[in-house]
């Protein structure tokens, strides 16, 4: 008689945890439907044609179940990469790289935070002249295909310069500025808009653009509006609006830690 070893549950503990990151990625990227559907297939497969042995029904799913992964990894290219990418990035596995290499955790915490507060200082300036900007900050997924859609800065993060980038006569100042790796490395870049029906029509295009680069990337958006001045920030296809600067402070401070 078989018994339910310690090898059973760490099978289904892995199982469960790569299911629980699926649906919380399908979720961010707003594909969480599409999971569902391929959830539900699963099922009907596994109960037609293992549980009651179904033999038409149980061989029609078996085609579909055989060329599935191939159509899988077709639709879900673009989710499959940002896992693959979070799985393997450094924030993840930091801890056995501190082992090796000794870090000055409070010079780099205070470097972080003079970043974060020329973003701040920059939003809070455009906020008051209501001067529209849409500022993008990569996570662990690169944003190399979006910076080669915009012109090339790499420049230190200044909150002068972000100024003057969004200013209105500026020819930057309808795109999208991308800071990746401590650095502006570009503005007036094009990104993916969001087609979510929730979104509230009185937002415009540069919070639809926040919204898609959050769904497609881990990356985090900053949105200040040109007719209201009002800040939004967007993140794992969540959008939060009407932010103050200390709102954004915290944001930031929690988000890019």
């Amino acid at each position: 008689m078989d018994f339910f070893s310690i090898k059973d549950a760490l099978d289904i503990l892995l199982v469960a945890t790569l299911l629980f990151y699926l649906y919380r990625l399908m979720k961010e990227s707003g594909a969480i439907n599409i999971f569902y559907g391929v959830m539900a297939f699963i099922v009907v497969w596994a109960v037609a044609s293992q549980m009651l042995e179904m033999r038409l029904t149980g061989t029609i799913l078996d085609k579909f179940m055989n060329i599935g992964l191939l159509v899988l990894v077709i639709l879900f290219q673009d989710q499959i990469k940002r896992f693959l990418v979070v799985l393997g990035s450094q924030k993840r596995w930091k801890f056995i790289s501190n082992l090796f290499h000794h870090r000055d955790d409070s010079q780099i915490e205070e470097e972080a935070h003079r970043r974060i507060m020329s973003i701040v200082r920059a939003c809070m300036n455009m906020s008051r002249s209501k001067t529209g900007a849409l500022i993008v900050i990569q996570q662990d997924i690169p944003l190399e295909n979006y910076e080669m859609t915009g012109d090339k800065i790499d420049a230190a993060i200044n909150s002068r310069l972000i100024e003057n980038i969004f200013f209105k006569n500026s020819p930057l100042h309808d795109g999208a500025m991308i800071i990746a790796d401590n650095r502006i490395k570009a503005a007036g870049c094009i990104l993916p808009v969001s087609h979510d029906t929730s979104i509230p029509r009185s937002l415009g295009l540069r919070h639809r653009s926040a919204l898609g680069i959050s769904q497609a990337t881990d990356a985090i958006a900053i949105v200040v509006s040109e007719e209201t001045g009002n800040i939004s920030i967007a993140h794992s296809n969540d959008l939060k609006t009407k932010l103050s600067t200390t709102d954004l402070e915290q944001a930031l401070n929690q988000l890019i830690g």
